[in-house]
């Protein structure tokens, strides 16, 4: 099995604790952050395999990060990478799908259920690439040239 680095983003020691017992193993490393807004710049400094997101994360939470990486995505300004989104009830479901997350949980953690939904969700199909700027300005370019056909009235 390849190497597999977990992003893990929550203000909880508990959590981190929890999801590094439950995840941890000779070949998975870790990066922890405690703000939601840092996310997206350890995405962008080093390859992340999976980020596990607690939904309260102080001032930027689960949801928040969630959207701002599928932001920086559609934008190919950063490559799709799977989110687990940490949940406080079940109630907040609709806030994970709401955000695109690949899958969700809802605390308190289950070691043997988050094992099984990271795998499930690093397993899960990856969306297409966003289009190349080049590519779009291209078809963009062709939808400006109009043929007008003269209709006969």
């Amino acid at each position: 099995m390849p190497s597999v680095h977990i992003l893990v983003a929550t203000d909880a020691d508990y959590v981190v604790n929890d999801v590094t017992a439950a995840l941890g193993g000779p070949d998975v490393s870790f990066s922890v952050v405690r703000e939601g807004r840092d996310v997206s710049r350890v995405i962008a400094q080093r390859h992340v395999d999976l980020a596990v997101l607690d939904l309260q994360i102080g001032s930027m939470g689960g949801m928040a990060a969630t959207m701002a990486l599928r932001l920086d995505e559609s934008a190919g300004r950063a490559p799709h990478v799977k989110v687990l989104m940490l949940l406080d009830r079940a109630a907040d479901t609709h806030l994970a799908k709401r955000s695109a997350a690949d899958a969700w949980l809802v605390k308190p953690i289950d070691p043997l259920a988050l094992k099984r939904t990271a795998r499930l969700a690093m397993e899960g199909p990856t969306p297409p690439a966003p289009v190349e700027p080049s590519t779009a300005e291209a078809v963009a370019d062709t939808a400006d040239e109009v043929t007008e056909t003269p209709v006969a009235g």
